[in-house]
């Protein structure tokens, strides 16, 4: 095969939390916002590192051993070895980047405003006396320190857990050194009472770690701390589960998820000064240079998102101040009298969460689980939350005596613990519960509801999405979904939950396409059709907005399409492979990304088709994974109103200049700045307001007809 050109993913994936961090760098932003970006920067590094760092170690280590051959996995030019120095180098510059902006731009901001973060050098007297007082009773009890010489095995550090070490020196002077991991249960963030936060209005707080380095000569009693090191270990997550144990699956998922705690190390953080300690770690972790990152500041940013979300007592005024004007969620309007199925059998309909409400979701299982009519329930479940409704009106259904199957994906990652416990609970209620397909992720969103008609026929109604059935994830995750009675989309997603749990073959649906058996080949097809129907007279057009791009054919499919003449137009949230602008390559290709307030979750596909326009919306991005090795569905919108509001809905996108970058040539990004005279444009804002427009419109009360008549006098 021919090179393609395309840049590297994991550099693609890179820039993607490159351009986060920009975002976290805008000083129009409240405060707090800019440390939620700073926050999600660490924990998309945190899984990055977990999943794939992680598999570029392994294959360097299958590599080198002669297991696996170079590039099986990380395809491309580049050696595995080469491809990780390069990650490292950009990695490494992000995160000084990142905190630079925290400790020079945000804390200090958020002090100013009443918000400060006490480092240890500035605690005074009284403030000392109070965090010493809460650390004996408070964190002291729930400590277990651990010796680590060089010639002991090193105890057990969990993956992403905060640990302590220390250097000690014994009354003969002779070195030693410890380990105290924080205990997972206590707050990180310890609220100062007001009389030791000085004047009023003000909200200080301390570190949990800050207070384990003070006051660590209580631990090791008898013992000199002469230095420490605040550090935290990321682990290789990239494990794969035994998929021959049909039998015996959940055990073997529940195996999975207690070897991640002590999985190969790939990523050492740390704190703190002590280069012997950070030496001993290094060497005890077998991890090399690259693979270290001294911090400027407090490791582990993620867990910052608890202060961005803490509300504090008299202080709802001020933290108010320092975030984004909250979008209340509007509600989807309902039809005075009618139940869910009587709406949806009049008109589909189109749900843009989070602006509009889940609620309108959670609406449509409820009234299925408690409608003396419904008879059957069938779903999937990919990804939900702790104290998922939804789960809960499928558990009230089964009890109910409905037929509930649901198909619960117990190899989503990092949701494996809360999936393995919803498919327990759910399985003791009586439903008919699936553990996804072997080799495959299910990662399609569908739940399909069969009801008995006052005639005595079986009606059908379907929700098919673009995310998850999480109730928590709505409130900030972009996502379209679709409700229909329509009869060949109702048959064909029957026929789909059928291949889930059944027997029944894979088939070929006219409007479904199923993956990984025909969505990837229909895509294709969809864009070959496109360069077919494109002429100079009427040029074609393809606009896609993706989490990701990095499929090799379909990007060859574009880039096709592009020498044709076809307009494509691409929103890429995340790594994007593809490069616009190349002369005569892909000239007539143009690459955003919107990143705002929202995570942009929805994908979205529009085909001009000769004048014939034509939406699809999809589970599925457009990567190998998800087009090669899970069940996804891409699924058409039918109805013409509903189809237009999404062709309306990528256009604004495409106006944003405030939140949106452009992808160049080369592969890197800029921003999308207002031209000359062009007034500012927030995409994430205008749909907001668009959708709260048609909403107020929908509600209002129908004007009164004034009929003018000539009155006669009698």
């Amino acid at each position: 095969m021919s090179s393609l050109p395309m840049i590297n993913r994991e550099l693609a994936w890179i820039e993607f939390n490159a351009r986060i961090l920009h975002e976290a760098t805008k000083t129009f932003l409240p405060l707090l916002e800019r440390l939620k970006f700073l926050s999600i920067v660490s924990s998309n590094f945190d899984e990055f590192f977990m999943v794939r760092v992680a598999g570029l170690k392994n294959e360097i280590r299958q590599t080198e051993d002669g297991s696996a051959e170079q590039g099986t996995i990380f395809q491309g030019s580049r050696s595995a070895s080469r491809l990780l120095t390069q990650v490292s180098s950009r990695v490494h510059e992000i995160v000084a980047l990142q905190y630079s902006c925290l400790t020079r731009e945000v804390l200090p901001g958020l002090a100013q405003e009443g918000l400060e973060l006490l480092a240890p050098a500035s605690w005074t007297p009284m403030v000392k006396s109070f965090l010493e007082a809460y650390f004996i009773e408070q964190v002291f009890p729930l400590i277990t320190p651990l010796r680590f010489d060089e010639e002991e095995e090193l105890p057990t550090i969990g993956n992403l857990q905060i640990h302590c070490a220390f250097e000690l020196s014994d009354r003969d002077g002779k070195r030693h050194h410890a380990l105290a991991q924080a205990p997972k249960n206590s707050r990180r963030f310890i609220l100062l009472p007001d009389e030791e936060s000085g004047e009023p209005g003000k909200f200080r707080f301390a570190l949990l770690e800050d207070l384990i380095v003070s006051f660590a000569s209580k631990l090791f009693p008898g013992f000199s701390v002469e230095g420490s090191l605040v550090f935290k270990v990321t682990r290789d997550a990239d494990t794969g589960v035994d998929e021959s144990r049909q039998d015996d699956f959940l055990s073997a998922m529940e195996e999975v998820l207690a070897g991640r705690q002590n999985s190969t190390p790939v990523r050492l953080s740390y704190f703190g000064s002590s280069k012997q300690l950070e030496a001993l770690l290094r060497k005890r972790l077998a991890l090399g240079e690259v693979d270290c990152y001294s911090l400027e500041g407090p490791i582990d940013l993620a867990g910052f998102y608890e202060l961005v979300s803490l509300e504090l007592k008299g202080g709802a005024g001020k933290t108010s101040r320092l975030r984004d004007k909250p979008w209340k969620p509007i509600a989807l309007p309902n039809s005075e009298g009618l139940s869910v199925w009587e709406e949806i059998e009049t008109r589909d309909r189109l749900l843009f969460l989070p602006y509009e409400s889940f609620g309108a979701i959670q609406r449509f299982l409820d009234e299925a689980a408690d409608d003396p009519s419904v008879l059957a329930i069938k779903m999937t479940l990919y990804r939900t939350s702790g104290d998922s409704p939804v789960v809960k009106a499928l558990i009230r259904a089964a009890r109910n005596r409905k037929q509930v199957a649901v198909v619960v994906e117990l190899k989503a990652r990092f949701d494996e613990e809360r999936n393995i416990s919803w498919a327990s609970t759910l399985e003791q209620a009586g439903a008919i519960v699936t553990y996804g397909v072997a080799r495959l992720k299910v990662h399609a969103k569908a739940a399909l509801v069969l009801r008995r008609a006052r005639d005595g026929s079986i009606r059908k109604y379907l929700h098919l999405s673009t995310g998850n059935y999480n109730d928590k994830t709505a409130r900030i995750y972009s996502d379209l979904s679709l409700f229909t009675a329509n009869e060949e989309l109702c048959r064909e997603a029957s026929a789909f939950f059928n291949m889930l749990t059944g027997y029944s073959t894979i088939q070929s649906l006219k409007h479904l396409a199923v993956g990984p058996f025909d969505l990837k080949s229909r895509l294709l097809a969809l864009i070959e059709r496109e360069i077919q129907k494109s002429s100079a007279e009427s040029p074609g057009l393809i606009e896609m907005k993706l989490n990701a791009l990095a499929d090799r054919e379909v990007i060859q499919a574009l880039y096709k399409a592009s020498k044709a003449r076809v307009r494509v137009r691409l929103n890429v949230r995340g790594a994007c492979t593809l490069l616009p602008g190349i002369p005569g390559l892909s000239d007539s290709i143009e690459v955003r990304s919107v990143v705002g307030r929202y995570l942009e979750h929805s994908r979205m596909l529009h085909f001009r088709n000769g004048g014939q326009d034509e939406v699809y919306l999809s589970s599925a991005d457009c990567l190998p994974r998800n087009l090669e090795r899970r069940v996804e569905l891409m699924f058409p919108v039918l109805d013409e109103s509903l189809a237009k509001s999404c062709r309306e809905i990528f256009s604004v996108y495409f106006k944003d200049n405030e939140h949106s970058y452009r992808m160049k040539p080369d592969g890197s990004w800029e921003p999308v700045l207002p031209e000359e005279g062009e007034k500012k444009a927030y995409a994430q804002e205008l749909l907001y307001k668009r959708i709260e427009r048609l909403a107020e419109i929908a509600e209002a009360p129908p004007e009164q007809l004034v009929v003018r008549r000539r009155f006669r006098s009698r």
